[in-house]
């Protein structure tokens, strides 16, 4: 028993042999849908993937990663890239962001928490800002979520609302920004007629303000705090349903590209600019594109951009971003307690891992693989290696990113024989995805695939096994879909091109020299989802999973 009171000891598997080097490759955004030139996996040249399908059909399956299979409200609910791997990491179905809020919005709690009592302490002289992704593509946020918590926050007291938008075009359809900024702008109306001083303060495109993730481009922060805090842009409007339309006249504008600007009052004031005394809350519930505005918000001694006014606030997040920092300090709403991850389970029975990828999904095979828990388990066990991302474009630009380099990291890894567990993300398919631009894409998929070639050959060499799966669909349909499942047209009898995450199952593969005959993935699991992976991956490493843990995949057949 260890000073908590967990057993890490895990029984051993009776059938199948220890010892055996495990790759776990995580294709990250790459689902399985109808073969047609919109899904970028079937267009593109990916011979690696193609022989794993059609290898052996028993050593092949789907799995679900999207809706209540990682911890969703409803099937509606697309994966994402944090839960997906929160799944794959911790072998349950924990209920997740989304899921959180909407626990806390409905029972009230979230009134009752001492995030928001620290918040509302504010509320008297000062006044409450709402900073966050404006849309109902239920990946970072959701509309409805901002809309009970404006109409909380009025009934608790809050007496002048600013709300800071960022616009999104990547979850939802590019161009639905109007009907959102239209919808809030009404429900801040309402709030008016009731005494609140409520306004849209600011705004701008989720990749191009605030929303950066893992370091990559300060700049992109700063254009949002330069809006938000300052009250500083190149652009300003009265109102903010004529700003988003005027911007995107511009012909290489789009939502998620939106620039910066301020809402300003008839004498070209901006109505909302964050001062002393003043609170703050970051309404995402989703944690990777909120880090680094929340430690521009909270830290004293950041230096990342020169902030040139710091203002004196009460700052809390709608979840807490970073468990590890204690990031923020104050949050609305309790995050789900992921203890007891495979990856520490296996660390404890003597499993050394090592976890490569590049910057974007760093995080992702580390961070929320390990239960939300930033750093090592045991430092004497673990090696993390990120890989620089391309900074400065946008991804189809580079789309064979950095599958290459990830792959011969983990080739090293596997050949030095140091690790029982080689684990990696290749981003390709999502990132490239996002973009929208579907040849980009297709070159991106054949990079990711020609980088799982490299990793199972290594495996071949060592005599290991493999496991080959992903986190969600993205690439595999790039286009908006009508009811009949035919690709939705614009008014200019054009293609909509979807640029976010899908509903559609997502593959797994095993396989290797070292994968003992007579294994083969059962067929009484036939709902499996990504929760269930962790367990698979343990009987592989010889264990047999804690009992609470999702079933394995996986039986072995007596000859």
């Amino acid at each position: 028993m260890s000073s908590s009171g967990v057993s890490w000891k895990l029984e051993d598997h009776p059938k199948l042999p220890k010892g055996k080097t495990v790759a776990v490759v995580v294709l990250d955004g790459w689902g399985e849908a109808n073969p047609d030139k919109y899904n970028c996996i079937h267009v593109a040249e990916t011979p690696t993937m193609d022989s794993l399908k059609k290898g052996a059909p028993e050593k092949w399956r789907l799995v679900k990663a999207h809706g209540k299979a990682v911890g969703l409200p409803t099937e509606d609910d697309m994966g994402n890239s944090e839960v997906g791997h929160n799944a794959l990491g911790a072998g349950r179905i924990y209920a997740q962001g989304a899921k959180l809020v909407d626990f806390a919005l409905a029972s009230g709690k979230i009134y009752e928490g001492e995030g928001f009592k620290y918040i509302k302490e504010c509320f008297d002289k000062g006044t409450l800002h709402l900073i966050g992704l404006l849309s109902d593509g239920g990946v970072h946020s959701r509309l409805d979520q901002l809309q009970l918590l404006l109409k909380g926050a009025s009934e608790n007291c809050a007496k002048r609302i600013r709300v800071h938008i960022l616009t999104d075009g990547r979850d939802v359809l590019d161009g639905t920004s109007v009907g959102f900024v239209e919808t809030l702008e009404n429900d801040l109306l309402k709030l008016q007629e009731k005494g609140v001083d409520a306004q849209i303060a600011s705004g701008g495109g989720r990749m191009y303000v605030t929303m950066d993730r893992y370091e990559n481009d300060w700049g992109v922060v700063k254009r949002g705090w330069d809006a938000q805090v300052l009250g500083e842009a190149p652009h300003k409007f009265r109102s903010a349903v004529e700003a988003v339309k005027k911007l995107r006249e511009d012909p290489n504008v789009n939502d998620q590209y939106l620039p910066p600007f301020v809402i300003v009052d008839e004498s070209g004031k901006p109505v909302g600019p964050i001062l002393d005394g003043d609170a703050v809350v970051t309404f995402n519930f989703r944690a990777d594109r909120m880090v680094m505005i929340a430690k521009a918000l909270e830290y004293e001694d950041f230096d990342k951009f020169d902030r040139v006014r710091v203002p004196k606030i009460h700052y809390a997040g709608m979840l807490q971003y970073d468990g590890e920092l204690k990031l923020p300090k104050h949050y609305l709403v309790d995050p789900p307690e992921i203890e007891r991850t495979s990856g520490e389970y296996l660390v404890h029975n003597g499993i050394r891992t090592f976890a490569c990828s590049e910057t974007v999904k760093f995080g992702h095979v580390t961070f929320f693989w390990n239960g939300n828990r930033s750093g090592y388990f045991d430092a004497s066990m673990e090696e993390y290696v990120e890989i620089p991302s391309d900074a400065g474009i946008t991804f189809n630009v580079q789309p064979k990113m950095k599958a290459l380099e990830i792959a011969e990291k983990a080739r090293d890894a596997i050949l030095s024989r140091k690790f029982d567990q080689v684990r990696v993300n290749l981003p390709n398919g999502d990132m490239v995805g996002h973009t929208g631009d579907i040849e980009a894409t297709v070159v991106a998929c054949k990079a990711a695939d020609e980088a799982v070639k490299m990793i199972l050959d290594a495996i071949e060499q060592v005599g290991g096994i493999y496991v080959v799966t992903a986190d969600h669909g993205n690439a595999e349909d790039m286009v908006k879909r009508n009811k009949s499942g035919q690709p939705a047209l614009d008014k200019n009898g054009n293609i909509q091109v979807l640029t976010s995450h899908t509903l559609q199952p997502v593959p797994i593969a095993i396989g290797g020299p070292g994968l003992m005959h007579g294994v083969r993935f059962r067929s009484d699991v036939p709902d499996g989802g990504l929760a269930n992976v962790a367990a698979t991956v343990m009987n592989l490493h010889a264990f047999i999973a804690p009992s609470d843990y999702e079933p394995t995949l996986i039986e072995v057949v007596d000859n």
